[in-house]
């Protein structure tokens, strides 16, 4: 069994949600270390911090979203799939990130379940502001061209469920290793004048220190388990 953190954002067409996926897309791995909270997998230590992600990474439609021009693009890819006979319908689709098949958002899925209910409400905050800067960016033609490069994604996010906030991550901008804290710190500055206009600044500068500050679940479960046994770590 295993178990994510799902966040819906609405859009304001499926159009802008199959395009905003591009430009979120690169900021997903950051949020994916801050939700690490499965170093665990038949009651032995992975040495992931996020071994969930390894094991749906399997699935053929799990992972990086890739890029589209628009709806009829991407449904395009969904029927073709279909028709394949490798889906049997859109809600097979678990991509990291992907319009909703059933509501008019769109849909977060690379992040664990989170045992602290700070940490949900820090990465909804983070994927709210990303979606909106990115439908903003869409408006203003402000966004840049995609190269069609995407392996580099699930490398990024092997890596975040590799070591959590405990490790280096992929700098989404210089695509080279950087520490958690600049990789999230930058995300931060990069999102302030939406997460302002919002009035959440204080509230997710707060919550991103403090998680900085305790580290990943993954990290915590693994103190309890050392300190008081298994049956502890999971009940932590």
């Amino acid at each position: 069994l295993i178990c994510s953190a799902q966040v819906h954002v609405d859009v304001p067409d499926r159009d802008t949600a199959v395009r905003a996926m591009c430009l979120v897309g690169r900021w997903l791995a950051p949020l994916l270390a801050l939700s690490a909270s499965s170093p665990y997998w038949l009651g032995a230590d992975t040495g992931y911090a996020s071994w969930r992600t390894m094991l749906w990474q399997r699935w053929p439609t799990a992972g990086p979203a890739g890029c589209h021009s628009g709806a009829a693009s991407y449904d395009a890819l969904l029927a073709d799939l279909i028709r394949s006979g490798v889906i049997s319908d859109p809600g097979m689709i678990y991509y990291d990130v992907r319009p909703s098949a059933h509501q008019p958002t769109l849909e977060l899925r690379i992040c664990d379940a989170c045992p602290r209910v700070t940490t949900v409400v820090l990465v909804a905050g983070l994927f709210r502001a990303l979606v909106d800067d990115a439908c903003a960016r869409l408006a203003r033609r402000e966004h840049p061209g995609c190269d069609g490069r995407h392996e580099w994604l699930r490398a990024a996010a092997w890596q975040a469920a590799r070591s959590g906030l405990e490790g280096p991550l992929t700098d989404p901008v210089t695509l080279g290793p950087a520490p958690a804290r600049t990789v999230l710190h930058t995300l931060l500055a990069r999102l302030r004048p939406v997460l302002e206009a919002y009035g959440d600044w204080e509230a997710v500068r707060e919550l991103l220190e403090l998680a900085l500050a305790d580290g990943s679940a993954a990290r915590r479960l693994r103190g309890v388990y050392e300190r008081r046994g298994p049956a502890a770590a999971v009940a932590a």
